[in-house]
C-alpha cells in the first residue's frame, strides 16, 4: 500500500435509523438513515481534522455494507481493507430522539458480518502504513475472533514502535458477565500508550474512586498516559512526568450525549499525533465532546478544523 495513514482503526461500523419525531420507538414511524459505530465516529472525526485515516472491519454482501463504505469514503476513510462476505448481514440500530439527555438504542448485531473479524484479516502491511492505532473494547466483547483480532492489532503496532490508543467505551449488555468485561479490558490497557476512560468507567474497571487513583493503578501496569474524562468538569491526565486537571467548555445545551467520548478521543489523538503538549491535548478533547452533545446525531458535531478553531478561539 502506497498510502500512508496517520491513524488506522477497526471495528464494528452499523446502518443507523434514527427516529425524526420524539416517543417510544415502538410509537414512531419517520426515521432518518445514516452512519454508526464508536470507531467510524472516531475515523470520522480524524479524517475531518485532516488526519488520513484508515477503518478495518468485515460488511455483509448487502446493501447496508455499500452504504457504510460509501458513507466512509464521503468523509474521506479509507476502506482498502473492508472486506465483504455473503455469509453473514451488516448490523443496525435504530435510535429514538431526545430532545435532552439519553436516547434509547436498540442494536441488532448478534452474529453480524463485523463480529466474524479475525486474524485471516489482518493485513501487515496495512496496519503499518499507519502511525497510529486506535481501539475500543467493543471489539473484543463480540466475539473470541474479534477479540483475537484486537490483541494481535495492538501487539503488532507495539512491535512496529507505533503508538496505540485505547477507549473502553464500556458495553456492559454485549459482554457474558462484569467479571469478564473488567478482565479482559484491563489486560487491553495494558498494551496500549495512551487509556482514555471515563470517570465511571474507571471506577467500574478498577475499584477505585479519584481520578488520581485510577490514573496510578493503569500508569502502574505499563500506560504512558491515562486521560480520564470528567463530563461537564472537563477531564483529569497523568503521566509518569506530569498530571493535572483540564477544565471543560461552557455547553449551552445538551441535545445527545451518543459520540461524546469518540469526540474527546479524537482531540486527543489528532493533538498527540500534532505534537501538541498534554495539557492542549486534553483541552482539545474537551472542546470537540462538548460540540457533540451540543449536535443531535452521533457525528453532526465533529468539526473540520475551522469550525473547531472558531469553537476554541469564542472560548477564550
Amino acid at each position: 500500500m502506497s498510502k500512508q495513514l496517520d491513524v488506522v482503526t477497526f471495528g464494528e461500523p452499523m446502518a443507523m435509523f434514527y427516529a425524526n419525531e420524539t416517543g417510544s420507538l415502538a410509537e414512531v414511524f419517520s426515521f432518518s438513515k445514516a452512519l454508526a459505530g464508536a470507531e467510524s465516529n472516531v475515523a470520522t472525526g480524524l479524517s475531518r481534522l485532516e488526519h488520513p485515516t484508515g477503518y478495518v472491519t468485515k460488511l455483509g454482501d448487502d446493501n447496508f455494507g455499500q452504504f457504510i463504505v460509501d458513507a466512509q469514503n464521503k468523509e474521506g476513510i479509507n476502506t482498502d481493507s473492508v472486506t465483504f462476505t455473503k455469509e453473514y448481514s451488516t448490523g443496525m440500530l435504530i435510535k429514538s430522539k431526545v430532545l435532552t439527555g439519553d436516547p434509547k438504542v436498540e442494536y441488532f448485531r448478534k452474529n453480524s458480518a463485523a463480529s466474524k473479524l479475525s486474524l485471516a484479516d489482518f493485513d501487515e502491511a496495512y496496519f503499518a502504513s499507519a502511525g497510529h492505532l486506535h481501539v475500543t473494547s467493543i471489539s473484543s466483547a463480540l466475539s473470541k475472533s474479534c477479540h483475537e483480532f484486537s490483541i494481535h492489532a495492538m501487539e503488532f503496532m507495539k512491535s512496529q514502535g507505533k503508538t496505540v490508543s485505547l477507549d473502553p467505551n464500556l458495553r456492559p449488555t454485549l459482554w457474558p458477565n462484569t467479571e469478564t468485561m473488567v478482565s479482559t479490558i484491563n489486560d487491553l490497557a495494558t498494551r496500549c500508550d495512551w487509556f482514555l476512560p471515563g470517570l465511571s468507567e474507571g471506577k467500574t474497571l478498577t475499584g477505585l474512586d479519584t481520578p488520581e487513583e485510577i490514573a496510578s493503578y493503569y500508569l502502574e501496569r505499563g500506560v504512558a498516559l491515562v486521560v480520564i474524562k470528567l463530563g461537564p468538569e472537563g477531564a483529569y491526565y497523568k503521566s509518569q512526568e506530569q498530571e493535572g486537571y483540564v477544565q471543560g467548555f461552557k455547553v449551552e445545551e445538551v441535545v445527545d450525549t451518543v459520540g461524546a467520548g469518540d469526540g474527546f478521543a479524537v482531540g486527543i489523538i489528532s493533538a498527540m499525533l500534532e505534537k501538541l503538549t498534554v495539557a492542549e491535548a486534553v483541552k482539545r478533547g474537551n472542546a470537540i465532546g462538548a460540540l457533540a452533545v451540543m449536535s443531535p446525531g452521533d457525528m453532526d458535531g465533529l468539526p473540520t478544523r475551522e469550525g473547531l478553531a472558531a469553537f476554541m478561539n469564542q472560548e477564550v
